[in-house]
């Protein structure tokens, strides 16, 4: 049933969390303006809770209007702190004043995933998680951003939780999958439902 399903992402967090979860499925990942539908939402005053499923939909439809016979899921995520959303860092620069703005104080983050078939969606979900950075010296935000490399720019919050970024965190609150980017557990039992078991 692999050709069936679909994850309409190029994030290799969620193609390998769909993969561990004993999922077969195409990547195909779709094309949306991210920060214009953002920008958006957030001048219509949208709530920073609802943007992380509304991207999801986004991606899930547009897959979905080239595939409509197949599942597409989608995920996305929104990371705000005190009404404040913040996009990816463009550079190590960027990444260091991120992570020194960012200790000691609590972020969110808000993850969503939708599935959508003949263009129309059949589930979503949407969970938050909170989590607090502990304090760090300018040397040890240094050397953590010299041994991640590239997560830097490419994870929002300039960490992945199951690599280094564990050990930025004072306190997290939470589930494991929302904070990767991708409510695993609901999605894997409404797949189930559909027929796409082991």
């Amino acid at each position: 049933m692999g050709a069936d399903l679909v994850l309409a992402s190029g994030s290799t967090a969620r193609q390998q969390m769909l993969k561990n979860a004993g999922y077969d499925f195409d990547v195909i990942p779709a094309s949306i303006d991210e920060e214009k539908i953002i920008n958006a939402l957030i001048e219509k005053k949208e709530n920073i809770k609802n943007i992380s499923k509304f991207l999801a939909n986004e991606k899930a439809k547009s897959v979905s209007k080239k595939h409509p016979d197949k599942y597409i899921v989608s995920s996305d995520q929104v990371l705000y702190m005190n009404d404040k959303i913040y996009s990816k860092v463009k550079n190590n620069i960027e990444a260091k004043d991120r992570l020194s703005f960012f200790q000691g104080k609590t972020h969110k983050l808000n993850s969503a995933v939708s599935v959508y078939k003949n263009e129309e969606e059949v589930f979503s979900f949407s969970d938050e998680a909170s989590l607090e950075m502990k304090q760090m010296s300018e040397s040890e935000i240094e050397n953590y951003c010299h041994k991640t490399g590239d997560i830097l720019t490419s994870c929002v919050g300039c960490y992945a939780l199951e690599g280094l970024g564990i050990r930025l965190f004072q306190e997290i609150e939470g589930d494991y999958f929302t904070i990767l980017g991708m409510p695993l557990l609901p999605l894997i039992q409404f797949l189930d439902s559909e027929g796409f078991k082991l």
